[in-house]
């Protein structure tokens, strides 16, 4: 889970924000808001008006660089919420950043509920993954060399080794491209934050970054960001499969790894574009410090053979 930002006092809130706020019919006789902790992106409020509890989503950076389109968050979050899976979704003012969504009560998760949770928690990407089409597709390859574009054509700050992996990363995407299945409905981001137990399912939050992908990006990347350890991985695998497999376990790790690289990108975008204050270079460096020893590791080398396997 990202660390807190400085959250904003109400009164804060309602002199940098109120106009903003006043635009959606929904939080205009608000009586009540307060930031709720979690994001790095975004500026998250609960809204309390005499009828309904909102999350009001203010998007706080130039989104574009970041791969974020808001009208497909917006449309995907409604398929989601269709599925009753992700929160029920009531406004969206587009051009200017804000999102109205239902407030969940319930347990935000930490990286402990994640690896104590992996039945339920592959329970409910399954029924993400079964709902309808999101309304475009998320790769991370392509999104690794978009915010490479970006971050060589703005001079913004890099590791001085990164592109020492690029012929790796080639091959691979050749790798992953052998058994690849039909792509699905993902989140793409699923950090613990974004996993709300209310005490009988666990939901899935915050769309930014959704897009019909292979899901084993997604069970890849909820173990890379909750930070478990590799037995973790091998159990979400079997609950979300039914069964043990090698293949689709050795899918999941390999793409863990690549999110890493790509992601330290998404940091160095943010550290150099963000109004947040957040220590974005660091946070990014240690998931590149990660993403290298693993690519050195002997593992890397063994599971690439295992998802280069063709499948019976």
């Amino acid at each position: 889970m990202y660390p807190a930002t400085m959250a904003l006092s109400a009164i804060e809130i309602e002199d940098t924000y109120g106009l903003l706020l006043d635009r959606s019919s929904f939080l205009v006789d608000r009586i009540s808001v307060a930031e709720l902790s979690g994001g790095i992106t975004n500026r998250n409020f609960k809204v309390v008006t005499p009828t309904a509890e909102y999350v009001a989503r203010i998007s706080s950076n130039e989104s574009s660089y970041l791969a974020i389109d808001r009208e497909c968050e917006y449309q995907n979050s409604k398929i989601a919420a269709a599925s009753n899976v992700g929160a029920p979704v009531y406004d969206f003012i587009p051009g200017a950043g804000l999102l109205v969504i239902g407030f969940l009560p319930g347990r935000t998760f930490s990286s402990v509920d994640v690896s104590s949770n992996m039945e339920r928690i592959a329970s409910s990407c399954r029924n993400l993954h079964a709902s309808d089409p999101f309304v475009r597709d998320f790769n991370m390859f392509d999104i690794q060399q978009r915010y490479l574009k970006i971050v060589l054509e703005k001079g913004f700050q890099i590791p001085s080794d990164y592109l020492e992996l690029a012929d790796e990363i080639v091959r691979l995407q050749k790798v992953l491209q052998i058994n690849a299945g039909p792509v699905v409905p993902c989140n793409n981001d699923l950090l613990p934050g974004n996993f709300i137990d209310d005490g009988e399912k666990i939901w899935l939050i915050d769309y930014e970054y959704s897009g019909n992908n292979d899901r084993c990006f997604e069970l890849g990347n909820i173990w890379s960001e909750a930070v478990l350890p590799i037995e973790s991985l091998e159990e979400l695998v079997e609950f979300y499969f039914a069964r043990p497999s090698p293949e689709q376990f050795a899918r999941a790790w390999l793409y863990a790894v690549f999110a890493k690289y790509g992601w330290t990108l998404w940091a160095s975008i943010q550290s150099a574009i963000s109004t947040i204050e957040f220590d974005f270079w660091n946070w990014g460096m240690e998931k590149y410090e990660d993403c290298r020893t693993l690519f050195a590791s002997p593992r890397y080398q063994q599971l690439l053979a295992v998802a280069a396997t063709k499948a019976d």
